[in-house]
């Protein structure tokens, strides 16, 4: 009991900094998708995906550059969470290339947009606009330094963004205590998620993206049973944490290739794309668990008696909500 006692402090702080993430990380979950694609007949289909939710008063629209003229009228479909325009324009004689591509009213709607462009040669270009910088220049070719720092910023989002990966490695520092064991244990875990992350990029796995939602719901619930068991008895998990780290890493990795699926890589620096974003789901993952023990160091140190059913309340809270997304995501997987 006294050890699952000194789990409270940490669970407040893992807590309130998920908390502090998925908030700063919220237009990262919802961004609007901007989808420009050169035709080989000189015309250039746009595709524009909003949230069907906004804030009132809001309004976020597509600029393109003064010399695209549409030629085809938008067509609107309403997809329930989303709402899907496509149009085609015709930018010739100069094309795209030394344009500039942006989104109008961002800060308003409170989001950021993913700018996807393939242009008519195969090149893709991509990035994330904001309200402080709303457009984005099409180069003759994307400079490796541009791909490096976006990747890695989009990265780190990704996983902040992400409860069901935060809540996995809040697990891993409850059920492990030694700081050279955890070490071990969470290097496992990156090891295991850069793996699949990889080999789902090159198509050498493929896994539909809810069964691999699924899937990961189902590490955390696993996680937190045996967070449940009596922490003398010497479970495989509890004497090789880093080898279910690292089994259960794999899964995770499939929900990061996912997103970076969604994101787009582009065709010339894939390599480098894809270490970048792994760099930034590293940064992002060390960073949280950085805080969360900093910010229980601390909390040990504020006089405070805590009840004795606070030990079950992390252990509990990992269950519950690992319980729902298991449903949640077979609900979706289903239909």
């Amino acid at each position: 009991m006294k050890r699952r006692m000194r789990h409270v402090p940490l669970a407040l702080a893992a807590l309130a900094l998920i908390a502090v993430a998925r908030d700063a990380a919220a237009h990262s979950l919802d961004p609007a998708l901007l989808d420009v694609r050169e035709g080989a007949d000189g015309t250039t289909l746009v595709t524009w995906k909003t949230s069907a939710q906004r804030i009132p008063g809001s309004r976020t629209e597509p600029v393109l550059p003064p010399s695209c003229r549409t030629v085809r009228s938008p067509e609107i479909t309403d997809e329930g969470a989303r709402i899907t325009v496509r149009w085609t324009v015709d930018c010739r004689p100069g094309g795209l290339v030394g344009q500039q591509i942006g989104v109008d009213g961002l800060g308003l709607a409170k989001i950021d947009a993913l700018v996807r462009v393939i242009l008519a040669d195969g090149r893709l270009v991509r990035g994330v606009v904001r309200a402080r910088d709303p457009f984005l220049t099409i180069p003759e070719r994307p400079r490796r330094f541009d791909v490096l720092r976006d990747y890695i910023r989009l990265g780190v989002e990704h996983i902040l963004g992400g409860p069901d990966h935060l809540l996995f490695v809040f697990g891993l520092l409850l059920l492990v205590i030694t700081p050279r064991l955890l070490v071990r244990t969470v290097t496992a875990f990156t090891i295991g998620h850069s793996l699949t992350l990889t080999a789902a990029v090159f198509d050498l796995v493929r896994v539909p993206p809810a069964l691999a939602e699924l899937l990961i719901s189902i590490s955390v619930l696993v996680l937190a049973v045996e967070l449940a068991r009596d922490a003398t008895q010497p479970t495989l998990m509890r004497r090789k944490p880093w080898a279910m780290a690292a089994v259960f890493g794999l899964l995770h990795g499939l929900g990061f290739a996912g997103g970076l699926r969604a994101i787009g890589l582009p065709g010339s620096d894939i390599p480098v794309a894809l270490f970048a974003f792994n760099v930034g789901v590293e940064i992002g993952q060390i960073s949280f668990i950085a805080v969360v023990l900093a910010l229980r160091w601390g909390l040990e140190h504020v006089p405070a008696r805590w009840p004795r059913w606070a030990a079950w309340v992390p252990v509990y809270s990992i269950g519950i909500l690992a319980a729902f997304w298991c449903f949640e995501r077979t609900a979706a997987l289903m239909q």
